[in-house]
């Protein structure tokens, strides 16, 4: 089977819609967090956990859905984690409809939510590098497009939510269900992986040995990619997170009308993650600048947030500058990772990829919700302190002549 065959524009449709509507399932609740907290009488660190539940899940059992989707098949594991992340989004909608104190049945959901988002969206990386195997730049420019879906899905998200809301404050939980519904019919129909192509599953001991010795021999690159990931996340949902806030208490800016403000700088990640992907084609010392430029933007517009939240157009220069230093550096993590693992092992490590921007969401909102009341400033300080020590750790730790030998090799 050729490599046109495996990857139709309709399987990179049914891909992208997957990080697409994992993003949506939260995203979109973070323009509408405070009306959760006046509709259901809730402080602002508990709605915060509305985010952080679907993100706890998911952290912990990602490398699980890794490892099975090594063993047994990606469309195996994903079509289920769709189904849950379906189920959770009625279990929220109709509690916070019917029942009169629905915080907990709403956490419940996310947490189902979050056991979706565990089992599908990880699973697309290894997934792209099966399909496009020994082809870095189609692989590199397909992981843009995926991140691109997962960006846009941030974009549509603050607006999409406050639209939702304006009709019924917990209509977001249900489109959440709908938009589920749609990925499963694509995945079912349109992802084909190939026959005969599949190795032949190693059982969990060997697996696990076999992990270890992938850490032990590729950590040094590794692991500062795994915390690029979890800053980059934790910075995006703080940042979001205490907009979401200051647009409605300071600039009276609600509704559709914040919605849209919101997705200003999530539209210059946007961009930025499409350009990326196009243009990195595979070759790890383009990756390695990208990363090195992403983490100076990043380190030296955090650090204003909080000084320029008053004023409405340099908060949104200075956030539209954070969001393409995080545009350029997502989708050059997603292909140092998915090229430089082999295809047996990819899936698993991927996984713990991914796992760990799930962390950086889950600490971004109540880590702000916390830090607003009275170290704001301080704390966007020390965003930018860890962007310059992680940007230390890129330029001794990743080296390009290595990886891009390793690439060829797998």
């Amino acid at each position: 089977m050729t490599l046109e065959n495996k990857v139709s524009r309709w399987c990179l449709v049914s891909m992208a819609s997957i990080p697409l509507v994992m993003t949506l399932g939260n995203s979109m609740l973070i323009p509408v967090l405070p009306i959760f907290e006046k509709k259901v009488g809730i402080t602002s660190f508990q709605s915060s956990t509305i985010i952080t539940s679907y993100s706890v899940a998911a952290i912990f059992l990602i490398p699980v859905a890794g490892y099975l989707s090594d063993r047994f098949g990606r469309k195996i594991v994903i079509l289920p984690s769709l189904v849950l992340a379906f189920i959770g989004g009625l279990i929220a909608g109709f509690s916070s409809w019917k029942v009169d104190d629905p915080f907990i049945w709403i956490t419940i959901g996310r947490v189902l939510q979050g056991i979706g988002a565990a089992g599908a969206t990880p699973i697309i990386l290894p997934l792209v590098g099966d399909l496009y195997k020994g082809d870095d730049e189609k692989a590199s420019s397909c992981l843009g497009i995926i991140e691109t879906s997962n960006t846009f899905g941030k974009v549509l998200s603050p607006i999409l939510g406050s639209l939702f809301a304006v009709f019924l404050w917990f209509l977001p939980f249900f489109s959440i269900s709908f938009f589920s519904l749609i990925s499963i019919i694509l995945v079912f129909f349109f992802i084909k992986v190939p026959k005969g192509e599949e190795e032949e599953p190693q059982p969990f001991k060997q697996f696990l040995q076999k992990t270890k010795d992938i850490f032990k021999q590729e950590g040094k690159w590794l692991y500062p990619v795994f915390l690029l990931g979890v800053y980059a996340m934790l910075v995006l949902f703080a940042v979001l997170f205490f907009m979401s806030d200051i647009l409605e208490k300071i600039h009276q800016i609600k509704g559709v009308k914040k919605g849209f403000v919101l997705a200003i700088p999530l539209f210059t990640l946007c961009i930025a993650a499409f350009v990326t992907g196009k243009k990195i084609k595979g070759d790890t010392a383009v990756m390695k600048w990208v990363l090195v430029i992403a983490l100076i933007m990043m380190s030296a517009s955090v650090v204003f947030v909080g000084y320029v939240s008053e004023k409405i157009i340099l908060l949104l220069i200075v956030t539209s500058v954070l969001g393409t230093a995080i545009g350029g550096m997502l989708p050059t993590l997603d292909a140092l990772i998915t090229e430089g693992i082999e295809k047996g092992e990819r899936g698993t490590i991927t996984s713990f990829y991914s796992s760990s921007r799930f962390i950086g969401v889950a600490a971004g909102p109540p880590v702000m919700s916390l830090l607003m009341k009275e170290y704001l400033n301080m704390g966007y300080m020390a965003g930018g302190a860890i962007g310059a020590i992680l940007l230390l750790i890129v330029w001794f730790l990743i080296k390009p002549e290595k990886r891009a030998n390793k690439t060829k090799n797998a």
